[in-house]
């Protein structure tokens, strides 16, 4: 099982996701985290047309190396187009400088992974996965053979250290954990204070077969960030439901009668699990890293945890 630091930075935000991020204001998040204790950093070549990438490559040139692990992911290749728009469709306000193709072979994998290495300015990086292979099921079977020999052959090689899948839907992870070898599983938004859909198998196999859970999306894309629950709350990218606003609600009333937020529990639920070796947690400035470091140092009481499962809401 690679060894990864309790905490990561998710450095999608970086990358224009949904919003423009200024450069300086994108260094310093990644400064900021580093000053926090943060060595785990993730990005892909999706987040903002490699925006993420550079951008992270930049922040990290001066750091020793050996001192920090970077994750990256492969599976669509970046081909350049001309002409103008955007490429919010995506989720991401950056130039459509690029259209993203979906490549799970060997040389599509080895391709994106190169091109990962130069925007990032590296020679290695310590994880790379699979990405979103449950956003384009068909080619989930080419991924598992020709994607998934194409990365232990570059990990044989020391281009990565650990191989895996970055996926949002457990079923799809837990079917890779039974039927191949991989080191690691980033899982998005299935394993948080609000939803556990992922305890009941996928955990306990992941545990059996010494594959290392990193929890991502642990805010479940915003509703579980605040400490107050706004009416505008969203849930995986969209508008909350009111019955997920509601109970959002209810977990944020237990935490305060225990002295603590919502966010502050969301971000240390996850690894309470021993399958979980570590939390992502995205920034897009040097105050929202340091408000989500003091998070997660900052204790939380045994009991709330007692308390949220005997009013059903773990």
């Amino acid at each position: 099982m690679i060894t990864l630091p309790p905490l990561g930075f998710g450095a999608a935000p970086i990358g224009n996701l949904y919003a423009p991020v200024e450069e300086e204001d994108a260094l310093a998040a990644v400064a900021a985290a580093w000053d926090a204790g943060v060595r785990y950093f993730d990005t892909s070549p999706h987040y903002g047309l490699g925006l993420s990438e550079r951008r992270l490559g930049a922040a990290l040139a001066t750091r020793p190396r050996n001192s920090y692990v970077v994750s990256t992911k492969v599976g669509r290749v970046l081909e350049p187009v001309s002409g103008d728009g955007d490429d919010l469709a995506n989720g991401f306000a950056v130039p459509a400088t690029h259209r993203r193709v979906w490549d799970f072979g060997a040389d599509g994998v080895r391709r994106s992974l190169e091109s990962s290495l130069d925007r990032l300015g590296l020679d290695r990086v310590d994880l790379a996965l699979l990405h979103d292979v449950d956003l384009n099921p068909s080619q989930r079977d080419r991924a598992a053979s020709e994607g998934l020999a194409a990365l232990a052959d570059l990990r044989d090689q020391g281009v990565v250290r650990a191989i895996g899948v970055g996926l949002n839907h457990w079923e799809m992870a837990e079917w890779f954990v039974r039927e191949t070898v991989i080191d690691a599983v980033i899982l998005a938004g299935r394993y948080t204070l609000l939803e556990q859909s992922a305890v009941a198998s996928f955990l306990p196999l992941c545990e059996e077969r010494g594959v290392a859970v990193v929890a991502a999306g642990v805010f479940n894309s915003g509703l579980l960030a605040r400490p107050e629950v706004p009416d505008d709350a969203t849930y995986d990218y969209a508008a909350a439901p009111p019955e997920l606003i509601a109970r959002a609600r209810r977990i944020a009333a237990v935490c305060g009668r225990h002295g603590v937020s919502l966010p502050q529990a969301a971000i240390q639920f996850p690894s309470r699990h021993p399958a979980v070796v570590s939390v992502l947690v995205g920034a897009r400035s040097a105050e929202e890293v340091r408000v989500n470091a003091e998070y997660a140092a900052s204790p939380v009481p045994a009991g709330l945890w007692e308390d949220l499962r005997s009013e059903g809401l773990l």
